[in-house]
C-alpha cells in the first residue's frame, strides 16, 4: 500500500525544521510528501500567507505537493475548528477525494499538538501514526492541556531542535513519547539556504541601510533586538510592551553599539517605530527598524552580529548554541512573576531564558552555559504546572525544592501553587487556610476599615 506523509506547519521556522529532519533521513521513506500549510494569525486575512514568504520557494522543493488548511475549512478559523466526532468519517472520505490521497496509507507529523489546528488533523485521520515536531522552548514544558488518549497514543516521538544541549523535553512525557533532535548541522544549512537567496537575489533588501552612513564607522559590529508579542497576548499592555523595547535598545547602545537593528515578532501586531527611533536619536545610535519578515537566523547569516538581545525568543537560544552569538535577556524576572494562571505555557520559556542566558545589564558572563541543576529545575517547574499530568515528577519537585529553594531561585514558583500542591516552600500549614478563607478575609477588611475610622474621629477631637 503506498504511503503518503503529510507535513503540517504555520511557520516558516516550523518549514525549515522540517526541510532540515528530511534532509536528514529523519523521516522513512514515502511515496509522496505533502506539506499543509496553516495561517494560524487572528485575521489570516490581513497577514502574508506562509508560500508567499521570503525563502519559502527553497524549501518548497523538499515536498511533492502543497495544501491549504485554511482553504480546506473554509470559512473556520484553523485555531477554531475541530471535526465532530460523528463528522470524522465524512471528513476523512472528504480529504482523500480532495487532497488526492486515494487508499494511501497516512504518516502525520504535527506541531502543538495540545491545540488545533493539530488536533483537528490528527482526529481526522485516526489511523495514522504522529510525530509531533517542535522547534521552541515550549518543548521543554510539560503538555499543556490533558490530550485525548486515542491521539497521544498515536505519537511515536517528539522531534525537536537542540536548543539547550543535553536537556530532554518533558513534552508528551505522560504518554512515554522519547524524543528525537534534528542534527543541527542540516537546521544551520538549511538557514544558510534561505540567507543567500534573500541577500544574493534581493539586492534592494533592507538590510542594505547597513552601508557605512550615520553615526557608524565601516565594518562596525550590529547589535540584533528581538522584539516579542506580549501585549497582543495580554501579558503585558502595550505600554509596557514598548518599554521592554526600549530598555533593550538602551541596553545594547550601553555596551557600545552603535548599529542596532530591531527584528519585531513575527506574529507581533503592526507596531509603531516611532518611540524606538526617537530613543536611537537621542542616544545617537543607528536604529534599522526591519518590517521585512525575515528568520532571526537569517539575519545571523548574514549580520554576524556582536550581541543579540531579547526576552524569552527561542531565536536567543539559536544564536547561542547554534551560531555561538553572545546574547542577553531583558525582562524574564517580572515576567515570571505576571504570567498568570501558574500553567501558562510560556513559563518554561521564560524560566530557561532567566536562568540559562545572562541580563544585559550586567556584564556578559564568556561561556553562558546551563547550570547543572536546569534539568532538575524544569521538572519542579514541570510538575508545579501540571501536576494531574506528570504526578511521575513529584519526587524530583521535592527533592529540588528541598535542597535549592533560596533567594534566587523563589522567583520561578508561587507560594499559593506550592501550598496548593503540598510542596517543600509552603505556607505553613496552621496558616494555610488564610488566603482561601473568604469569612477571614472579609472580618480582616471590616477590621481595617474600622481602625482607620477610628483613628480618623481621634484626630478630630
Amino acid at each position: 500500500m503506498p504511503t503518503t506523509q503529510i507535513f503540517a506547519a504555520s511557520t516558516l521556522y516550523g518549514v525549515a525544521t522540517l526541510a532540515a529532519a528530511l534532509d536528514s533521513d529523519c523521516f522513512p521513506a514515502a511515496d509522496r510528501r505533502l506539506l499543509l500549510l496553516s495561517n494560524n494569525a487572528i485575521v489570516p486575512e490581513t497577514s502574508a500567507p506562509l508560500d508567499t514568504l521570503p525563502g519559502f520557494a527553497l524549501l518548497r522543493g523538499r515536498f511533492d505537493g502543497v495544501l491549504s488548511w485554511n482553504d480546506t475549512i473554509a470559512p473556520f478559523h484553523p485555531g477554531g475548528w475541530s471535526p465532530r466526532p460523528d463528522d470524522v468519517p465524512l471528513w476523512e472520505r472528504q480529504l482523500r477525494v480532495v487532497w488526492g490521497l486515494g487508499d494511501d496509507r497516512i504518516e502525520l507529523a504535527l506541531e502543538s499538538i495540545q491545540v488545533n489546528p493539530a488536533q483537528a488533523v490528527a482526529q481526522l485521520f485516526p489511523d495514522a501514526p504522529l510525530t509531533v515536531y517542535a522547534d521552541g522552548l515550549m518543548t521543554y514544558g510539560p503538555t499543556r492541556n490533558k490530550l485525548d488518549p486515542l491521539i497521544g497514543s498515536r505519537v511515536r516521538r517528539v522531534l525537536h531542535l537542540d536548543l539547550v544541549p543535553g536537556l530532554r523535553p518533558l513534552l508528551l512525557g505522560e504518554f512515554g513519547v522519547p524524543s528525537e533532535t534534528v542534527p543541527t548541522a542540516a537546521f544551520v544549512r538549511t538557514i544558510g539556504e534561505l540567507a543567500s537567496a534573500e541577500f544574493e537575489l534581493s539586492p534592494s533588501s533592507p538590510l542594505s541601510a547597513f552601508a557605512p552612513t550615520g553615526p557608524s564607522a565601516p565594518g562596525e559590529p550590529v547589535a540584533l533586538l528581538l522584539g516579542q508579542y506580549l501585549s497582543a497576548l495580554s501579558i503585558l499592555t502595550p505600554a509596557e510592551e514598548e518599554e521592554l523595547h526600549l530598555r533593550m535598545l538602551r541596553g545594547a547602545a550601553a555596551r557600545g553599539h552603535r548599529r542596532i537593528v530591531f527584528k519585531p515578532h513575527p506574529s507581533a501586531p503592526p507596531a509603531s517605530a516611532h518611540a524606538l527611533t526617537s530613543e536611537a536619536t537621542r542616544l545617537g545610535v543607528q536604529l534599522t527598524f526591519l518590517e521585512r519578515p525575515l528568520l532571526a537566523e537569517v539575519l545571523y547569516e548574514h549580520l554576524s552580529p556582536a550581541l543579540v538581545v531579547g526576552c524569552f525568543s527561542t531565536a536567543l537560544l539559536t544564536a547561542s548554541a547554534f551560531y555561538k552569538i553572545p546574547v542577553a535577556r531583558v525582562g524574564t524576572e517580572p515576567l515570571l512573576d505576571r504570567l498568570a494562571p501558574y500553567q501558562n505555557s510560556n513559563r518554561v520559556p521564560v524560566t530557561i531564558a532567566d536562568a540559562l542566558l545572562p541580563p544585559l545589564e550586567r556584564p556578559l558572563e564568556a561561556d553562558p552555559s546551563p547550570p547543572g541543576d536546569l534539568a532538575e529545575l524544569l521538572n519542579a517547574v514541570g510538575y508545579a504546572m501540571q501536576p494531574e499530568l506528570r504526578p511521575d515528577l513529584r519526587d524530583a519537585a521535592e527533592r529540588y525544592l528541598a535542597a535549592s529553594l533560596d533567594a534566587h531561585t523563589w522567583r520561578y514558583f508561587k507560594r499559593r501553587r506550592l501550598t496548593a500542591l503540598g510542596l517543600p516552600g509552603a505556607l505553613p500549614v496552621q496558616l494555610g487556610f488564610i488566603p482561601r478563607n473568604a469569612t477571614v478575609r472579609r472580618v480582616a477588611r471590616r477590621a481595617r476599615s474600622l481602625a482607620r475610622r477610628t483613628r480618623g474621629a481621634r484626630r478630630f477631637r
